[in-house]
């Protein structure tokens, strides 16, 4: 390789190295292995062109048409003469994908999705910086400048990420200039090229100074390192950093300063992510209100609404003047029940992005400040700089309280809005729709798919929340989700909002704040670790719809409970039931398929043959007793089936509370009484949350359930009985704890509505733990069985392959 190919592919290695900063910026990554492509047609051609020979200038000009060439190629070959050559048309899609990058860069948080116009602005700027390095450090042999246009490519990174682009990748970059410093001393030591300056030893033989000081190189060094340290503070301090999303600035924020910029629209996956892993849950606000059940105060911030495969995200819509009455909302019927209720909010000084929370749907805002009004989404958003910095307003909202009949007969949504909402990008993995078939199979009605849905990721679809787990909301992290079956609360909704689209349930996801934690003079405080998303429904009668598919946070809503005590909707494809038993008059009316001696077993049931009165029948055709032992066996497992939860829970619950009174293991008996206390508000809806300690999880259950205060006292006591085991010295039996947590347990129930009663009595929910516990004994006994395999084939390799005795 001659030495100026060994300095081309050097200069390429070191601006890929460079764009490597850029990496922490986006996701996917695979935009710089096209990068990377690209970047080495370009070199080649610029190495072809110095073998013509051709003129500097010239070698340039051949490398930046190659590079227009093939950006036409990659990014316009629709509007391309030939599918290459660029024309207008060409260059205008190259104008609109520069103005939706430019826009795309300020509208989503870090990492943001590779759309087409990010992906251009990389691409275009990786080239065009690995241009400048060929032509500096190649095309005119000065490599020592050519750390300039390398520097402004880290630069950028470094400006635009949060915290920096990463001492890792700062010492990739840097080797990657050395390198090229490298290549390019070697290739004039090969030359002979060294400039010798200054008075040195004189080689009397040779003709020329051997050594001697060099002072002009290392004033050109001095001066170019003087100027890169100087670009290197300067850059970054100038160029605007991304957002950090929908809930406040990533800095601490001590003042009203800390904020930093906001955001006209969002990405919410990282913002919500690190809002849900602080160390410390600041409050974000606080607010009083006149609903007599805060779980359904959800203060909502933004809808997402379009799902392009890469991301969810808002559509851009038009805004209007806050109205002074807002619209009803639409496809709200005057037949559903509606509570209307009055908050006061107050948001912290430290908070400050440019959507207003608040609780769905408002139907009016009392706010001083330049907001606007979106009517779909029925958001706030700030203009010229307006946020939630230090806010005080009063909002008066709707609490939408249809019932599950009302749900299930829903009638079909508008065209309209059904071709918009149940939109899925054709790059969506077809697990995600065939696991949505495979879920709600058998469910009649739009409402019965939905709480399908909503049931598998909360409770029986083994799903584990985890804000740890890598954020993503494309088509391939939903499909991965749904293999690992861990994540947060992005990608439960995500996940579920996607799969109703592919059911033809209009979907959409909100992202917001679930209600808070009551405080004791009455107000109730949201924190950071409230952040939340949650997947919105559409159904015609009702409007948008909250679910709550994410376990261990927030509330299912009680519509979301099937209304046992309902009759059977006219829709339901089971109306057989309803006819009486008795046959009607008339012998037409009677099942041609049953003969004279034979009966039905029940409704809608095949017909059995009736034992023969005499011998004239033959023998074999009488229903044999094995087929009646499987009719019986079949009938009872009907029956007895759906009442397994309720036996596992009576005799769990009884087991636990006897616990309780064991002299000989007082701490166990405590921990029985704990473990028995968490389960029942599970049953109520309360799903446990073991990151809490038990004086917190106590107040939670008391939040949450709304208890009385002799029920709130008696949960204090059992958190206070089980702390004291945990951590005294000395554990002291505490008597009365059985009591304690049927008093808890009778006001969850005296507080809760008719159908969260029903389904804690005969479908409770801690029963999942009973599916835990097979399912993970299944799983060792798996275990042992491959571990016994493996065993027993390991000695059978070793006896064939043990060499036999010689005999003497």
């Amino acid at each position: 390789m001659s030495g100026r190919a060994r300095l081309a592919l050097c200069a390429a290695v070191a601006t890929l190295c460079a764009a490597g900063a850029l990496l922490p910026l986006v996701e996917p990554i695979d935009w710089l292995i096209q990068a990377a492509f690209l970047l080495a047609v370009v070199t080649g051609a610029g190495a072809a062109a110095r073998r013509a020979p051709l003129a500097g200038p010239l070698v340039i000009g051949v490398q930046a048409l190659v590079a227009v060439l093939l950006m036409t190629l990659f990014f316009a070959p629709g509007e391309a003469i030939l599918g290459l050559l660029p024309g207008p048309d060409a260059f205008a899609e190259f104008g609109r994908l520069l103005h939706a990058g430019l826009r795309d860069v300020g509208r989503y948080a870090i990492p943001a999705p590779v759309t087409p116009g990010i992906r251009l602005l990389l691409i275009a700027g990786v080239l065009l910086i690995g241009l400048l390095v060929d032509a500096l450090a190649v095309t005119y042999r000065s490599a020592a400048p050519a750390g300039l246009p390398l520097l402004a490519l880290y630069s950028v990174a470094a400006g635009l990420s949060q915290g920096g682009a990463g001492r890792l990748r700062f010492l990739i970059a840097a080797a990657g200039y050395l390198l090229l410093l490298l290549a390019e001393g070697r290739d004039r030591l090969s030359q002979w090229g060294r400039v010798f300056g200054g008075p040195g030893r004189p080689d009397r033989a040779r003709g020329f100074a051997l050594s001697g000081p060099t002072p002009a190189p290392v004033r050109t060094g001095r001066r170019i390192g003087a100027l890169v340290l100087g670009i290197a503070v300067v850059v970054p301090a100038l160029l605007p950093s991304l957002g950090g999303g929908l809930f406040g600035s990533s800095a601490s924020g001590g003042g009203p300063g800390s904020g930093g910029g906001t955001i006209s629209a969002v990405n919410p996956l990282v913002s919500l992510q690190d809002s849900l892993n602080q160390p410390e849950d600041k409050e974000v606000l606080n607010y009083r209100t006149t609903a007599s059940d805060s779980r359904d105060m959800y203060l909502r911030i933004v809808a997402l609404d379009q799902f392009d495969g890469t991301t969810w995200k808002p559509s851009e819509r038009t805004v209007t003047d806050v109205p002074e009455q807002l619209p009803r909302p639409p496809g709200l019927s005057p037949s559903v029940e509606l509570n209307h209720v009055n908050t006061s909010i107050s948001t912290a000084e430290w908070y400050a992005q440019n959507w207003l929370p608040l609780p769905y749907p408002a139907s009016k805002v009392d706010i001083s400040g330049r907001w606007r009004f979106e009517p779909q989404g029925r958001t706030l958003v700030g203009d010229r700089g307006q946020n939630t910095h230090g806010l005080q307003y009063q909002v008066e909202s709707l609490q939408v309280r249809p019932t599950s009949r009302q749900l299930a007969t829903a009638p079909a949504p508008p065209a309209k809005l059904l071709r918009e909402y149940t939109k899925v990008p054709g790059s969506l993995p077809p697990v995600v729709r065939n696991t949505a078939r495979r879920v709600t199979h058998g469910a009649p009605t739009a409402y019965a798919k939905a709480v399908k849905l909503q049931d598998w990721f909360a409770l029986n679809g083994g799903f584990t929340y985890n804000t740890e787990v890598r954020a993503g909301s494309g088509s391939e992290a939903i499909a991965r989700f749904l293999r690992q079956k861990e994540g947060f609360c992005v990608h439960f909704s995500f996940s579920m909002a996607a799969m109703a689209r592919t059911l033809g349930i209009p979907a959409r996801v909100a992202v917001g704040f679930t209600p808070g934690t009551k405080q004791p003079d009455g107000t109730t405080s949201v924190g950071l670790k409230d952040a939340h998303a949650w997947p919105e429904l559409y159904f015609q009668g009702v409007g948008w719809t909250r679910f709550e598919p994410t376990p261990s946070r927030g509330s299912i809503p009680d519509y979301a409970y099937p209304d046992t005590s309902a009759p059977a909707e006219s829709g339901n494809p089971a109306p057989e039931p309803s006819r009486p038993d008795a046959p009607s008059d008339g012998g037409p009316s009677a099942d041609p398929s049953c003969g004279p001696d034979e009966q039905r077993q029940g409704s809608g049931s095949a017909c059995v043959t009736l034992p023969a009165e005499s011998g004239a029948r033959p023998s074999d055709g009488g229903t044999s007793p094995w087929a009646i032992a499987g009719i019986v066996s079949a009938a009872l497992l009907v029956l007895v089936l759906p009442a397994l939860p309720l036996l596992w829970r009576l005799r769990i619950r009884s087991r636990r509370l006897a616990a309780t009174g064991a002299d000989e293991d007082p701490t166990a008996g405590t921990l029985a009484a704990w473990r028995e206390l968490l389960d029942t508000a599970w049953d109520f809806g309360i799903l446990p949350d073991e990151s809490l300690t038990p004086r917190k999880a106590a107040a939670r259950i008391i939040s949450i359930g709304e208890l009385q205060p002799e029920s709130a006292a008696a949960a204090h006591r059992v958190a206070a009985a089980v702390e004291q085991v945990l951590y005294a010295p000395q554990p002291q039996p505490v008597s009365g704890l059985a009591a304690d947590v049927q008093q808890v347990r009778a006001g969850l129930q005296a507080g809760a509505p008719r159908a969260l009663r029903l389904r804690a009595r005969l479908a409770p929910r801690s029963a999942a733990r009973l599916v835990r516990a097979w399912s993970a004994r299944w799983a060792a006994f798996l275990l042992r069985c491959r571990t016994s395999r493996l065993v027993a084939l390991m000695r059978r390799t070793v006896t064939v392959l043990r060499p036999r005795r010689r005999r003497a």
